[in-house]
């Protein structure tokens, strides 16, 4: 149940959304992109590649144009590929957060530009691309690298087998992933930053983006069985406090943590499905210390994908994952008196329609829970790191399409979401040992999402 604060936010947040959609209501709302450079390119609109036309969210073209490097183009030269981005919020959440949401922010209620960021994106050379992102950060009040995926990929034949063959150079496992199911690019594809957030994840779950570079190969079989594997190390101090990155406090790799990936995929008519498995594991330095050896994580998931794209009107897809991290903590049962060992298991279902590449409802089930441990979950009163709800969230995206009024130049995505937390780490009810429940960090947000 929304808190008492509720319709005075809820006016800010109609007349804000109204006003945007005011703006562009004048043009026609039949299209959408993701980064315009990747249309440019291509000269197709986003909702060839995105569905809703815009991104993350992949369709099978998207898939493909990104399995093959991102080179695909229409032949003309002189195509820019740079891209900017501007995610602004509204954040509302039923109670206000003690000290304020982040420094120099309210306890609530909070506008706030979240990211500004500028993308490199598109082909290099004949069988080479990239997408790159920089990001200045409107809360940290930062700049830094962000996603990076640059590609090599060509096809080959062996015998009466085709085959997609690549290598790929990134800073963030499974964001070079084909699928919306892996962490990297799972939903929701956006999130207020001044938002509560639980504090267990799984590691291969951004624990090291932007701390780490590896490499990995790839194949797509007959266009039916994805294989990957790879390498991450991680980067010196000196390297990430030059890229933005603060590595103070880190857990570090120690050597490299093997990466794996395996998916099978299949369409029928307008339905399309895929199956796989990835996981990584790593040998870390707790928070950089050294003086005890070392921690291992290793995670398994288990994922699935499930798309109608039957026509440009009815737009329907499932992304559902699960992930199961193994904690051996010899190093942190030493340094900070955790156990031994440790399970932390996580699961994501979401299920979202799209009308007319245009509207776009989701709603969807997460849910975190492991071993109880004291030692590690500082945040938990109780030492669990347990954390489930639900999110739902509507967008609007008015451009992006074959006729849109300003071609591949400019996108927009307006939205609403809401968080509903059953349990917060750990607790339903005085999850802090200072009497916040669950229910206070449920969260309204408003958000305008441009790409020009």
């Amino acid at each position: 149940m929304i808190g008492r604060k509720w319709p005075a936010f809820a006016g800010h947040v109609a007349t804000a959304v109204l006003c945007l959609i005011s703006l562009f209501a004048v043009f026609s709302p039949q299209s959408a992109e993701a980064i315009p450079a990747f249309a440019e390119q291509t000269d197709q609109p986003c909702s060839s590649c995105h569905v809703g036309s815009f991104g993350p969210a992949l369709t099978p073209m998207g898939r493909l144009f990104k399995l093959n490097g991102y080179v695909w183009d229409s032949g003309e030269t002189g195509v820019p590929k740079v891209s900017a981005m501007l995610q602004s919020y509204l954040t509302h959440t039923e109670k206000g957060q003690d000290g304020g949401a982040a420094p120099h922010f309210a306890p609530n209620d909070n506008p706030s530009v979240d990211q500004v960021s500028l993308f490199y994106g598109g082909k290099i050379l004949d069988h080479l691309g990239a997408f790159v992102q920089t990001t200045y950060d409107g809360i940290a009040r930062r700049f830094a690298w962000d996603n990076v995926d640059v590609r090599y990929a060509d096809t080959a034949n062996f015998g009466d087998v085709s085959a997609v063959l690549g290598v790929s150079v990134n800073n963030n496992p499974t964001v070079q992933d084909l699928w919306n199911s892996t962490p990297a690019w799972s939903t929701p594809f956006s999130a207020a930053g001044l938002a509560p957030a639980p504090a267990a994840a799984p590691v291969i779950a951004g624990g090291f983006a932007q701390q780490v570079l590896g490499s990995s190969v790839y194949a797509m079989w007959d266009d039916w069985l994805y294989t990957e594997v790879g390498v991450y190390g991680n980067l010196s101090d000196r390297t990430q406090t030059i890229l933005g990155v603060s590595p103070m406090g880190e857990n570090r790799i120690n050597g490299a943590a093997p990466y794996w990936r395996v998916a099978a995929q299949h369409q029928f008519g307008s339905h399309y499905v895929s199956l796989g498995t990835f996981g990584l594991s790593a040998n870390v330095f707790p928070g950089q210390d050294r003086s005890a050896g070392t921690d291992r994580a290793t995670d398994m998931g288990l994922d699935a994908t499930y798309d109608y794209l039957g026509d440009e009107d009815n737009n329907f897809s499932i992304y559902a994952a699960f992930i199961n991290e193994h904690q051996n903590l010899g190093a942190s049962s030493v340094l900070s008196g955790t156990n031994g060992s440790n399970t932390l298991r996580s699961a994501n279902l979401t299920a979202a329609y799209t009308y007319l590449q245009t509207y776009t409802f989701s709603l969807g089930y997460f849910d975190i829970w492991g071993s109880t441990d004291l030692g590690l979950y500082g945040d938990s009163f109780n030492g669990s790191p347990d954390s489930n709800g639900i999110n739902a969230e509507i967008d609007y995206t008015p451009f992006g399409k074959d006729d849109a009024p300003f071609g591949h130049h400019v996108n927009l995505r307006l939205g609403l979401q809401y968080t509903d937390y059953m349990k917060f780490n750990g607790a339903r009810s005085n999850y802090d040992g200072a009497g916040r429940n669950a229910s206070d960090n449920n969260t309204v947000a408003a958000f305008a999402w441009f790409m020009f």
